[in-house]
């Protein structure tokens, strides 16, 4: 018996409250990669649902943070889509660790998509908006194939902390000053700070930045994220706006071995830096090296002049020798 008309109607109305609902009730703060595709699997949440809480999270936040340069909802949400599609085609089959996970790329990263909604790439500066790029550097390439939802682009220091000297980290003229969202008087230091804000303040949950000297390294320390900056080659440069070639490097600042993974490797518009690092990609991953017990029977040295030397009594001696003993 046919469904009558008002009925037709109200079912996917259902339906939609239905999955507002369940995403509404996914835990966004500290989410991982793991707890993500856990919560997909279980049905409580969709690629869909995940990015539709994002976007209201940095519509809530990001006006105090500047983490945020642009947003490509459209795309996102269509990406998302499909994302899920595949997922309920493949039936519980085994997919990538970022399939249906948004990401942020710094704002010095090519992403142009499909052409429908690309990204401008500014490394911050007014001076480039309008300048779309024809393709997405290789990196994104290799996110999108992996099945990561690109959500829009990072601050950065303008032109990643290289415009002149002097300039405040974390400061471009398309982004604002970008805030530390732990301590908002802190610095959220060096180029890649809206990786790391963004991370930090949970309004995605990957983030990519670049490094040449400490850019990805310092916002990462100062925001409490974790980030990886790869060996010079592992990553492509293609697309990207770089500063050096011999130090520029593409990495991760969040759920990093899992996104690691999937940018590495040899990308003939890079071939320089990328055929001969691409022969040290282990083989079955770097996945394999995650080890509960990694740090047993190791020694780690304290490097502590102009690093870890603290005023006697103050509480930064007091946190890092709570963390370092938790460590031992």
């Amino acid at each position: 018996m046919p469904m009558p008309p008002p009925l037709r109607h109200l079912l996917p109305l259902l339906l939609a409250a239905a999955a507002a609902s369940t995403a509404a009730a996914f835990v966004l703060e500290e989410a991982t990669v793991e707890s993500i595709h856990r919560a997909f699997a279980g049905g409580e949440l969709t690629s869909r649902g995940l990015v539709e809480l994002y976007l209201r999270r940095i519509a809530s936040l990001d006006p105090a943070l500047h983490a945020v340069v642009e947003i490509d909802a459209a795309g996102a949400l269509a990406a998302a889509d499909r994302a899920d599609a595949a997922r309920l085609e493949l039936d519980g089959a085994a997919l990538p660790p970022l399939h249906g996970i948004p990401v942020l790329i710094k704002d010095n990263i090519a992403a142009a998509g499909d052409g429908s909604g690309r990204l401008n790439a500014t490394a911050g500066s007014l001076a480039l908006v309008g300048s779309r790029p024809a393709r997405d550097a290789g990196v994104v390439e290799r996110l999108r194939r992996a099945g990561a939802v690109v959500l829009g682009t990072a601050s950065l220091s303008e032109w990643c902390n290289f415009r002149a000297p002097g300039i405040p980290a974390g400061w471009s003229p398309r982004a604002g000053q970008g805030i530390n969202p732990y301590v908002p008087s802190a610095t959220p230091c060096a180029s890649s700070s809206g990786s790391a804000i963004a991370a930090a303040a949970n309004m995605v949950a990957v983030t990519i930045g670049t490094e040449t000297d400490g850019s990805i390294m310092c916002p990462s320390s100062f925001n409490s994220v974790v980030g990886i900056k790869p060996t010079v080659g592992l990553t492509s440069r293609a697309g990207v706006i770089i500063i050096s070639p011999r130090m520029d490097t593409i990495g991760t600042v969040s759920d990093a071995v899992h996104v690691l993974e999937a940018m590495v490797g040899y990308d003939p518009r890079d071939a320089e830096a990328t055929r001969m690092a691409s022969r040290y990609i282990p083989k079955g991953g770097y996945g394999q090296f995650l080890n509960i017990d990694g740090l047993r029977g190791k020694r780690v040295g304290i490097l502590r002049k102009d690093f870890f030397r603290f005023a006697p009594g103050s509480i930064q001696e007091k946190v890092f020798r709570d963390h370092f003993n938790t460590m031992r």
